[in-house]
């Protein structure tokens, strides 16, 4: 994978996590680890996992019934 390659997908992923926060405002749900994870952008070549993280029992509820 070239660095050029990687460079690309960690922006595209930042932008995915962008887009996604917006999403999830529009529903009036807030997903705080919302980001891109550590581990994933450590690789000699990133190509990063969006980390969604822990939410609350009421904000998962909300999440469903907007999935729904």
């Amino acid at each position: 994978m070239t660095a050029q390659h990687s460079a690309f997908c960690v922006e595209e992923a930042e932008e995915v996590v962008k887009e996604l926060r917006t999403a999830l405002a529009k529903g009036e749900i807030s997903l705080p680890s919302l980001g891109l994870d550590p581990v994933s952008l450590a690789r000699e070549a990133p190509c990063p996992l969006v980390e969604l993280g822990r939410c609350s029992v009421e904000t998962a509820r909300r999440l469903a019934a907007v999935l729904r």
